[in-house]
């Protein structure tokens, strides 16, 4: 139990710190660039947090997420070892709408452009 509670307060320890030193990099860096850019005013350390966290709640987060990314190539590719040689055809026809876009077709199979009737 007390090793759990030691490892909890070590990640929280390291958010803070993370968080404290993403917002004052953002606050230099708006700083730096944004009022000799385009004139906006500075900002302070809590508004460089703040527009972090916009900035999260805007865009999605600042890591990736692989894990649902395997996860899902895993069950794709478990799919696809499950289908028979005729759905996975089907699969590839459906993927691709019944179009093959690197097939050359003939004159007479295209129609016509729309005007050029006479």
């Amino acid at each position: 139990m007390q090793h759990r509670m030691l490892k909890g307060i070590k990640i929280i320890f390291f958010v803070v710190i993370a968080g404290a030193l993403l917002g004052f990099i953002t606050m230099e860096l708006w700083n730096a660039l944004l009022p000799q850019i385009f004139g906006f005013s500075r900002i302070s350390f809590w508004q460089g947090i703040g527009l972090l966290v916009l900035s999260k709640i805007l865009f999605g987060g600042f890591h990736r997420h692989l894990g649902h990314r395997d996860h899902w190539k895993q069950r794709m590719k478990q799919r696809w070892e499950n289908m028979t040689p005729e759905e996975r055809e089907k699969f590839r026809k459906g993927m691709r709408c019944d179009r093959n876009p690197f097939a050359h077709s003939h004159s007479a199979d295209r129609p016509e452009p729309m005007g050029s009737r006479q």
